[in-house]
């Protein structure tokens, strides 16, 4: 797809989303199986009904915009979840894996929250208002999912793999 204006350029980022949410979906059952804290198992869960969410109202400007949402394979996320794959396949303490968990889960919120935060305010420079609220409803779960997962890591999970160096250099 030649990108000759804002509007190719807004539908190619969609296509990135749509792509990198999809993989998402896959994704986080997986780490919710890995996690070793009911309440990280939870919190990943929970956002993968977000993210069910999220691909539909994707879906939905797609439909609006009268395109398809295929086309783009998003490589940031892709290599992302492939970190998280390395992660998940070492031998580590739980408390360790939580919190290498929840890194990895917050550098692929932080792609999500700049890249929604981009096509948001394409969205409205376009009067693509619809697509605009859709957009901000999902970037606002986003961050909301980013704080969440900060709170786990500084109220458990660092500090418990923190204490297991702190005991092995005892």
């Amino acid at each position: 797809m030649k990108l000759e204006s804002l509007h190719d350029l807004f539908v190619a980022e969609l296509r990135d989303l749509y792509s990198a949410e999809n993989q998402i979906v896959k994704a986080l059952p997986k780490m919710a199986k890995a996690a070793a804290a009911p309440k990280l198992r939870k919190a990943f869960e929970k956002h993968l009904q977000q993210t069910e969410q999220q691909v539909e109202r994707l879906e939905k400007i797609f439909k609006k915009l009268g395109m398809s949402p295929r086309g783009k394979k998003c490589k940031a996320v892709e290599g992302l979840i492939e970190e998280g794959k390395e992660l998940m396949k070492q031998d580590a303490e739980a408390a360790v894996l939580d919190a290498g968990l929840i890194a990895g889960a917050q550098k692929v919120e932080h792609y999500e929250i700049a890249s929604y935060g981009c096509v948001r305010a394409w969205a409205k420079l376009l009067s693509e208002n619809e697509a605009a609220k859709l957009l901000e409803e999902t970037l606002k779960e986003e961050g909301e999912t980013n704080e969440k997962l900060t709170i786990l890591a500084e109220g458990r999970a660092n500090v418990e793999a923190a204490q297991l160096a702190t005991a092995e250099h005892s």
